[in-house]
């Protein structure tokens, strides 16, 4: 018995990380409005996740391109905050003011751009008897920043990473990122959470158990794959395509999360206005083409909506 519609597109609408899929322009230059028109003319999807452009011309044209579209689109702060090693948590209240002062601008650039949603993550994990005290530290950076996005329209959303395997960040595991949500939310009730397929493994998490868990603060989620195996070419979170050797997400694992998605709600079981997102996060590994992980994922959610 199905248990969804056989189409999801009155349901969810997808998206997909642009500057994952096309890592050429993951530091705002290289071939970015030609990706970008390549995802939006593509009407599997319905959204586009994009990040810092440094050329404004390129900017403005990428918008133009966008809302021609009919697309949504959102904004993922990511790639900035890792390769400058911004840190919402720092214990150093001048290491927190530099990454929010960073980061102000980006959120004017993504109401630009038309987006209502802007991702971040969180800093280093410190040592295990100051996380508490970094915890606290971060909620007063996501009140900041949400203060700020608020009066331009945008929204905050905050990603949970691996602790202890790659980005080793602070949030981390699903417990925390609850009590960070919660705090938030309390003054600011349209932050949420995006949890991320691809992120569970490497967190030791069983998707299901923690979607449940973060259910009333989900606003995004992201399907993907990733790598335990230490020594493997793509270890740990670099999203390689489904079905990797040595991955651990496929086609039955893309079944049980969408599975999770419906019993806790995310997807709807009828049309909303403004529908849930879920978005692919996928990387090709070196030898690989985008049009082809492209189609690797596209394949993958078709044939596992149709096991629901």
């Amino acid at each position: 018995m199905r248990i969804v519609r056989d189409s999801w597109e009155p349901l969810v609408d997808l998206s997909i990380v642009h500057f994952m899929i096309f890592p050429d322009t993951i530091g705002g230059s290289g071939p970015i409005l030609e990706t970008v028109s390549q995802i939006v003319n593509d009407d599997f999807f319905s959204m586009i996740e994009i990040s810092h452009i440094n050329d404004a011309q390129v900017r403005k044209q990428v918008a133009e391109v966008i809302e021609t579209s009919h697309s949504r689109v959102a904004f993922g702060a990511q790639p900035p905050i890792l390769s400058q090693k911004l840190d919402l948590n720092s214990l150093d209240p001048t290491k927190r003011s530099e990454a929010i002062k960073v980061l102000l601008p980006l959120i004017d650039e993504a109401k630009d751009m038309g987006a209502k949603r802007f991702t971040v993550l969180s800093g280093p994990d410190p040592d295990a008897d100051m996380r508490d005290e970094a915890r606290e530290l971060l909620v007063k950076s996501l009140l900041e920043l949400c203060a700020y996005a608020k009066e331009r329209g945008i929204s905050i959303t905050l990603e949970s990473f691996d602790r202890s395997i790659e980005k080793k960040s602070l949030i981390g595991p699903s417990p925390e990122a609850l009590l960070v949500s919660k705090a938030v939310k309390a003054k600011f009730p349209d932050f949420g959470l995006m949890y991320d397929m691809g992120h569970a493994p490497l967190l030791d998490e069983k998707p299901a158990e923690a979607l449940h868990m973060l259910r009333d603060h989900l606003v995004h989620v992201h399907v993907g794959n990733c790598v335990k195996v230490p020594g493997h070419p793509v270890y740990g979170d670099k999203h390689p395509r489904f079905g990797i050797q040595g991955g651990e997400n496929d086609i039955p694992q893309l079944v049980e999360f969408l599975r999770a998605l419906v019993d806790v709600g995310y997807i709807p079981k009828a049309q909303h206005e403004v529908p849930p997102v879920i978005g692919f996060e996928l990387k090709p590994v070196p030898g690989e083409k985008p049009e082809t992980v492209i189609a690797n994922g596209k394949r993958a959610w078709r044939k596992a909506w149709s096991l629901l």
